[in-house]
């Protein structure tokens, strides 16, 4: 087993637990936010947040590269991988990078209702890539647990 591989799986069940943890509690408290403190507080999040998710999600792209390049007989799971990780770099860059710009210049409850709707994706892809990628590292295991 690779340190790839496992660096890979961790930032990925890192990543799914954070993403249910902002999908079902997180999000939806920002309409609990008054309105006089609503900029400050996305401003605050986002900058928190970042400090979380962005070294995570490039130790996630960059052990996805890794996979393609270090396991070649693994060509199709490693390159599906590799594009669901770019499917949620689409859609964080597309839609929860734009709503959150948006939500730190004003509250507006559509706005983060579409934060809400927008992340599912995000919250579908890390799950599935987290169910399939265990069923692969213990494949890649073989017994040696």
């Amino acid at each position: 087993m690779s340190l790839v591989l496992f660096l890979h799986v961790f930032s990925c069940i890192f990543l799914t637990g954070l993403i249910w943890t902002i999908q079902l509690v997180h999000y939806p408290s920002f309409h609990w936010i008054a309105d006089n403190r609503f900029e400050a507080f996305a401003r605050f999040h986002a900058q928190r947040i970042t400090y979380i998710v962005g070294p995570m999600m490039l130790l996630e792209l960059g052990t996805a590269l890794g996979l393609i390049y270090l396991l070649p007989h693994q060509r199709l799971f490693t390159i599906g991988n590799g594009l669901l990780v770019i499917g949620i770099w689409m859609s964080t860059l597309g839609f929860s990078i734009p709503c959150h710009s948006k939500l730190q210049k004003s509250r507006d409850p559509k706005t983060i209702d579409r934060l809400i709707i927008t992340n599912w994706p995000r919250t579908i892809l890390w799950t599935v890539r987290t169910a399939l990628l265990s069923l692969f590292f213990m494949d890649q295991l073989g017994g040696q647990i």
